[in-house]
């Protein structure tokens, strides 16, 4: 087996139930007071262990120019994108923060790495190469890996397919991706997991040469497929790794693109994961949806015909291949001006619950430290909401997925379960209520302990656990000091705030699917 242990069987009900659109059980929707049994809740997947996952650009990695914040003054008005320098992957802070979140996968790629020429030399030529867009430096990679080792995180990429890495035919050659592996390998690094190209249905994005159709494309990624399975074993394949966008968007006209099936590997180059990237709309800046109401049902189910249509698709091309969501967040074009608040929370956190609910292995968001978008703010590292959430995830939500389905309400609470991660035995209820008004109870029996996230009051882009606002602290000698995540002991009713997103472990559930798995 290439890489990470790939969970590769289908997932299984031990309720012989029919299966609702969620993946649970088809059942009446309560709102009286019986307990939650979570002690018979059934398990129904299991995730990755590295199953909360972040992107950092490629173009981080470089410098150039990428989504402007909108807060930005940087550029004119106008322009949708502003000068940065390459990121710092050795300040203490970003690396503390990650390894937080580990282990995880981190993705660089984004579109800019289908123009990044390697230059295996610590600085970079005076001219970007010919066929490239932009030049990565064994200096700056070599902080991306040690990044990754010291975040406990796993690297993913992708290959550049723009002309500089083509031959005069215009089919794609390996050189280039050789001469990164090589020196990956040559610093002790690893490279776990590779699309070729990112998002190859935007075929536009991958700088192709003229005339180029699905046809070629699949005899490039033919060749990518067959050089990796020989230069590196453990590398896992990801394909196709397909754009696909919320309902109710669409794409500009001048956008070049192909169906994603028309893109899909055959079955002579099966992939090891099946990959697709999701986006719920285009952001403003491309002018996207306007008003999105954040803690809607219709925002909060979006990704689901995604997901659909892309476990479709694994059928047909490598069957017992996991799911990957390899790049996520609100919106393309570096978000919405919400994505940064805690607005986004709820699509954040119900997006990772659906997500697990419905095979997928790991969900990658975009991105940690640029743009709106951002888990962190990209000047600071100042955590952001979503960060928050996906810290409490990590301390909470283990890898075996159970049934919430079981326990849907039909008073709009959402629920969903896991087993406790740390804890024999225990369970993770994940409850989120987007009604702005009304509190709602569930009933547990026994002990629960409650992580209640909240907004605190006019401060969008803060976050509060049980009413104490989440920040950084700071010892002497300025190192960051986490919050204390001090939970509520409960006892029978749970009362899940307006507005909120609540983990609540119950350790003492002696779930029988949670007595080994965690």
């Amino acid at each position: 087996m290439r890489g990470e242990k790939l969970i590769r069987k289908r997932l299984i009900l031990f309720t012989g139930c029919a299966m609702t659109a969620l993946g649970g059980c088809a059942t009446t929707h309560e709102a009286g007071p019986r307990p939650l049994d979570v002690a018979r809740l059934p398990a129904v997947g299991i995730v990755s262990e590295r199953f909360l996952s972040y992107n950092v650009e490629m173009l981080e990695l470089t410098g150039g120019r990428f989504w402007k914040p909108y807060a930005s003054t940087n550029s004119a008005k106008t322009d949708l994108y502003e000068d940065r320098p390459p990121i710092d992957l050795t300040n203490p802070r970003l690396r503390a923060l990650a390894r937080a979140l580990g282990p995880a996968y981190v993705r660089y790629s984004g579109t800019w790495a289908n123009g990044t020429f390697f230059a295996d030399s610590e600085t970079a030529p005076a001219t970007v190469p010919k066929g490239y867009d932009a030049v990565l430096t064994r200096r700056q990679w070599r902080q991306a890996v040690e990044f990754a080792r010291d975040s406990d995180a796993q690297i993913v990429t992708s290959m550049p397919t723009s002309p500089g890495a083509r031959d005069a035919d215009g089919n794609w050659t390996p050189q280039a991706a050789e001469r990164l592996f090589a020196y990956t390998q040559s610093i002790g690094g690893t490279i776990a997991a590779s699309e070729f190209a990112n998002e190859p249905n935007l075929i536009g994005g991958t700088k192709p040469p003229a005339n180029y159709d699905a046809g070629r494309y699949r005899g490039d990624f033919a060749r990518f497929h067959e050089w990796l399975r020989k230069r590196s074993p453990g590398t896992l394949i990801l394909a196709p790794g397909a754009f696909e966008l919320g309902k109710g968007s669409t794409f500009p006209s001048f956008i070049k693109k192909l169906p994603t099936a028309d893109v899909a590997p055959t079955a002579a180059h099966r992939p090891d994961a099946v990959s697709f990237h999701f986006y719920g709309a285009l952001s403003q800046r491309c002018n996207g949806l306007k008003d999105i109401d954040p803690q809607s049902d219709t925002w909060l189910s979006t990704i689901d015909t995604a997901i659909a249509d892309t476990a479709a698709l694994r059928d047909a091309i490598s069957p017992d291949a996991p799911l990957w969501l390899t790049e996520t967040a609100d919106a393309a074009c570096g978000g919405n001006p919400q994505a940064k608040t805690f607005a986004d929370s709820f699509r954040f956190v119900d997006q990772l619950a659906r997500a697990a609910r419905q095979g997928v292995q790991v969900v990658m968001h975009n991105t940690l430290a640029a743009s709106d978008y951002a888990l962190l703010d990209e000047h600071d590292f100042a955590p952001r909401p979503n960060y928050w959430a996906a810290y409490l995830w990590r301390r909470t939500m283990g890898t075996t997925v159970l049934d919430g389905g079981s326990i849907v309400r039909g008073d709009g609470l959402r629920i969903y379960a896991h087993c406790q991660r740390g804890r024999s035995g225990g369970v993770t209820v994940l409850a989120i209520n987007p009604d702005r008004a009304n509190a709602r109870t569930l009933h547990i029996a026994g002990r629960a302990e409650v992580f209640s996230l909240t907004q605190p009051e006019g401060r969008p882009g803060s976050a509060a656990l049980n009413g104490v606002v989440l920040e950084l602290g700071q010892a002497s000698g300025a190192k960051d000091i986490f919050p204390r995540m001090e939970a509520l002991l409960r006892r029978g009713g749970v009362t899940v705030p307006a507005s909120s997103i609540s983990f609540i472990t119950i350790p003492d559930a002696a779930n029988p699917s949670c007595m080994v798995k965690g």
